[in-house]
């Protein structure tokens, strides 16, 4: 589906305003397309941008930094912020709108509503990241209200979280449909992240393991052998290499179930600390 073309990229700050834009959008037939992100873009939010380019006339992504997302010792106050920059590449990506909320608009005094996604949540970043997902499903849920689009596209590096969300979707009849885009990665292969630029450069160089082992390990299980063993080697490799892991696990990619053999689809997944910095990432099975 060909893109509207885009002379510029709207900066909106204003509920209303970003209704009536969207409302004029839909009378004139467009569909409209929303790439939640959290700002500090990089190649990967512009692959998303550039796909959802080919799902909809008119796409719109949202920079939100939120706050319910974040425990209380991790990074929120730190995580990067450049709105600037982040505008001029969604202006060359040929992106219409940015919805840029302040969060007292997003959570006014008084607001006591959050969303809870049970099972999805329970394991993996959920068990390290209490109320995270709880965050996440309640603040997607805002975005999708407020925008309204036919679509949203989110990165499958976060898989546990996109599973979470057509989750909710499925759950509350929201009528939009959820679309997934597989992992960009630098050339070692290492996942693009707004936290890689954490990495002290000694820590960038050995970032790209945490790939490396869990595709041995998808290649592993796609023989169908026990996952236990090829987790616990990978643990050890990671560990040797200055990681510490919190988990890896060989899981259904529907259910995220924790897999003794794989005989179906399926996915690796890790978080681990590299130094100070969390990197997450999967491979399908």
């Amino acid at each position: 589906m060909p893109a509207h073309p885009t002379p510029e990229t709207q900066a909106i700050t204003d509920l209303a305003r970003l209704r009536e834009t969207v409302a004029a959008w839909r009378a004139a037939g467009d569909r409209v397309v929303l790439v939640p992100t959290m700002g500090a873009l990089h190649r990967g939010h512009l692959a998303l941008i550039a796909h959802a380019r080919t799902l909809g006339e008119r796409v719109v992504a949202s920079i939100f930094v939120n706050p319910t997302q974040f425990g209380p010792s991790e990074d929120f106050a730190r995580y990067p912020r450049d709105a600037a920059s982040d505008l001029a590449l969604l202006a060359q990506a040929g992106t219409d709108a940015a919805w840029m909320p302040e969060a007292a608009a997003m959570y006014p005094p008084g607001f006591s509503s959050r969303i809870e996604v049970g099972g999805l949540t329970e394991g993996l970043c959920g068990a390290f990241r209490p109320g995270h997902f709880s965050g996440v499903a309640t603040v997607v849920t805002k975005l999708l209200n407020q925008v309204r689009p036919d679509a949203a596209l989110f990165g499958e590096k976060d898989f546990q979280q996109l599973q979470v969300i057509r989750r909710a979707v499925a759950d509350l009849d929201l009528d939009v449909a959820i679309h997934g885009m597989p992992t960009i990665r630098e050339a070692d292969g290492l996942a693009l992240s707004s936290r890689n630029r954490y990495l002290a450069p000694a820590e960038r160089a050995t970032a790209p393991k945490l790939h490396a082992v869990l595709s041995d390990i998808a290649a592993q299980a796609r023989d169908g052998g026990e996952t236990a063993p090829a987790i616990a080697r990978g643990i050890a490799a990671l560990e040797a290499a200055g990681f510490a892991v919190q988990y890896l696990a060989v899981c259904d990619a529907a259910t995220l179930a924790p897999l003794a053999r794989v005989d179906g689809p399926a996915r690796v997944l890790a978080a681990a600390y590299l130094g100070k910095t969390r990197l997450i990432d999967n491979v399908a099975v």
